[in-house]
């Protein structure tokens, strides 16, 4: 391929690396894109894009292991992405084990040969370092001056990118722990490990979601909207949310209007997050065959947010002890979940709640929370 090709080639892949990371918001999506373009423009076998931590002074970045992912961490001023960061300057290393600021660390993690290496700083918009491009082992030969002009230009459109992702990340977990404490104050009048409680429902939502192979943002709604499922307490009486005996005929019929109380409160929501949760908390009550409450909704007429939180939430109240009742275990938990299904439950949800059993037993170990005496006989 003659030079003007080359250049023609670079250009065209320049204009898509701008269309695709424009309207990429998620910081993690972002950052695999990135890398995988600039490696593809700049004919190299790897990119790695280290982002800095100011608080922690360090720069982490993500690289395969196997089948999975690692965070990997440096300090600032360590190895050649290191010394980028601190000085703000470009290096082009013809051969990374004769250069001394190369660490073989990753290599030696990663079980990757470093040969070529070519790295740019990423500056915000007030010209700070924000984090480092790093391409190594060049196709053919070693990285030029106009392989270096490329990442740099590259380097300033992504950097906006990873500006914007960051931003609205930040506003979204700020958005998000909002509507978690505001789960807190429904459950902390009658739970005594609220906490626990909520992480452990918007845990066990994600992983059924996900395995019933819903999007990724979107089980990533239900996660976070599954913890209002019952912000509708708020408006029961202390006399019965908190009644350590059984509830009467009529304090029962008070107590089934939380989810009532819950839609109201969610009503009008414009987010999607809170138009789930609203449909969780007005729904997770009802029942497959139409014997639930507070409307005796049927099969499919329930939201399937609700039916998955309907599933979840009942697993994790019979594996708790609470005063009136002590914890099942398990193994009869899934007994009586498996009998249910098609009556209470969701066949399909029944189904993928199973299938992800290993992973709802390892959650429960990893938060101590095991159910009945040793997790399998009550």
């Amino acid at each position: 391929m003659g030079r003007r090709q080359d250049l023609e080639r670079r250009q065209m892949l320049l204009a898509r690396f701008g269309r695709r990371i424009a309207s990429e918001t998620r910081i993690d999506s972002l950052l695999t894109i990135i890398a995988e373009e600039v490696r593809h423009i700049l004919n190299a076998d790897r990119c790695s894009v280290f982002l800095i931590e100011v608080e922690k002074s360090e720069l982490w970045t993500k690289v395969a292991l196997g089948v999975g992912e690692k965070v990997l961490r440096i300090p600032m001023g360590q190895g050649i992405a290191g010394f980028v960061a601190k000085t703000g300057s470009a290096v082009n290393i013809r051969d990374a084990y004769r250069d001394t600021r190369f660490t073989q660390d990753f290599d030696r993690i990663t079980g990757y040969q470093t040969k070529t290496v070519l790295a740019v700083p990423l500056k915000d918009r007030d010209g700070k370092a924000l984090g480092v491009f790093e391409v190594l082992n060049k196709a053919k030969g070693a990285f030029n001056e106009e392989d270096e002009g490329f990442l740099r230009i590259l380097a300033t459109i992504a950097s906006s990118s990873i500006e914007n992702a960051k931003l609205y990340e930040y506003l979204r977990k700020s958005h998000l722990e909002t509507i978690y404490r505001m789960a807190m104050v429904a459950e902390y009048r009658d739970q005594q490990d609220t906490a626990s409680h909520l992480h452990r429902i918007s845990k066990y939502t994600g992983l059924v979601a996900a395995e019933l192979g819903l999007p990724l943002d979107l089980v990533e709604d239900l996660r976070y909207a599954s913890p209002l499922h019952d912000i509708g307490k708020v408006a029961i009486p202390d006399s019965i949310l908190l009644k350590p005996g059984k509830l009467t005929p009529d304090e029962y019929e008070e107590m089934k209007k939380h989810p009532v109380y819950g839609g109201r409160m969610l009503e009008n929501a414009e987010s999607r997050l809170l138009k789930l949760a609203r449909n969780i908390a007005l729904s997770h009550h009802e029942h497959w065959d139409g014997t639930g409450y507070p409307y005796s909704l049927k099969g499919e007429e329930i939201p399937l947010e609700a039916r998955i939180v309907s599933v979840v939430d009942v697993y994790d109240a019979l594996t708790t002890r609470r005063v009136y009742k002590g914890a099942w275990s398990v193994e009869d938990t899934f007994r009586y979940m498996n009998e249910q299904s098609g009556r209470l439950f969701d066949p399909k949800v029944i189904d993928a709640f199973v299938r992800c059993r290993s992973m709802v037993e390892d959650l429960m170990k990893d938060e101590g929370h095991m159910g009945g005496a040793n997790g399998y006989n009550a």
